[in-house]
């Protein structure tokens, strides 16, 4: 159990959003969301570093970690993620969000920032900008095998002749999967974090755990944006500039030419937009390296509060 934090949950149409509250909750926090196959315990070692600054409101998406599943014969979908934080703002009538994300959901937290840049004042993107995209050419190929796999998985979950519990493993296998399945990208000794939220214990075999987040997740369906149409994201962004903190991995296996290329415009565009590079970092540096991604971070923070309050001075100065 995680003493440094409150869970919570959201309630939504087919269930509840779970999350963790780090901080004060009299203060609207950074919405930290996860990536693909993780859940808020990604953030279990940043969180407790920043909530003395800012609270943070760690949640876990749609069918991972605490939260409920979709029900059966929905497909998950990028853009359900997007919703998710539509969905929170109006839970806490927030006007305006602060959004953290890795990986996926910094990919999520760009989405979000683009189509409603009005309402989001500030983006941390761990080792992530958005998606890669598949070409026109992959993408009838992508989504046969995605369409088929979701009928399948579907099919699966009504049928009565399955066992009742996926494989199950012991805790220190299920660390060494985790650790090999991101290629190496977790360390070992951080694996348990993601797992707390990850894993239930088998009623068959009481000493082993079976993975129990919902294995179509495996199968998201992404918003396959043009490289044309994420660039009008973009411009949605530098139009209001929007204090934006990309922190990457300099040993992280999570790169594209997109992405490098939207790192470009970005920097071209919008005056508030720093990308850092931590040189020792993996993709989940923030978990491996919290402590100097936490100072990064803050520092991140600091300036952009002095340069609200150096605006509002300078607009009472002209009332």
């Amino acid at each position: 159990m995680n003493l440094q934090c409150s869970e919570i949950q959201i309630p939504v149409p087919w269930g509840h959003i779970a999350g963790q509250w780090y901080g004060d909750q009299l203060q609207r926090p950074i919405l930290a969301l996860h990536g693909w196959l993780d859940n808020c315990g990604t953030f279990a070692k940043l969180a407790p570093l920043l909530k003395s600054y800012r609270s943070i409101l760690c949640i876990d998406l749609p069918g991972h970690g605490f939260s409920s599943h979709l029900p059966i014969g929905i497909q998950y979908e990028t853009l359900e993620y997007v919703r998710t934080i539509l969905r929170v703002m109006r839970t806490y009538n927030w006007k305006t969000v602060s959004l953290m994300g890795h990986s996926m959901g910094g990919s999520v937290a760009f989405h979000f920032a683009a189509f409603y840049p009005e309402h989001v004042d500030i983006i941390i993107g761990l080792d992530m900008i958005t998606y890669r995209t598949f070409s026109s050419e992959d993408m009838p190929t992508v989504l046969e095998y995605i369409i088929t796999k979701n009928v399948e998985f579907n099919e699966r979950l009504t049928d009565k002749c399955v066992a009742m519990e996926p494989p199950c493993y012991t805790m220190e296998e299920c660390e060494r999967l985790l650790h090999e399945s991101t290629d190496r990208s977790i360390n070992l000794e951080n694996c348990k974090y993601i797992l707390e939220r990850n894993v239930t214990r088998s009623t068959l075999h009481p000493d082993k755990y079976y993975f129990s987040r919902d294995s179509r997740v495996k199968l998201k369906r992404r918003y396959n944006a043009s490289p044309e149409l994420i660039n009008e994201m973009a411009k949605r962004i530098c139009r209001v500039s929007i204090p934006h903190l990309v922190i990457k991995g300099g040993k992280s296996l999570i790169t594209s030419d997109s992405n490098t290329a939207l790192a470009n415009y970005l920097q071209e565009n919008n005056k508030n937009f720093v990308i850092h590079t931590y040189t020792p970092g993996t993709h989940h540096l923030h978990l491996n390296n919290a402590d100097a991604v936490a100072q990064i971070i803050i520092q991140f923070l600091q300036n952009h509060d002095t340069l609200r309050k150096e605006q509002q001075s300078v607009f009472k100065a002209k009332v």
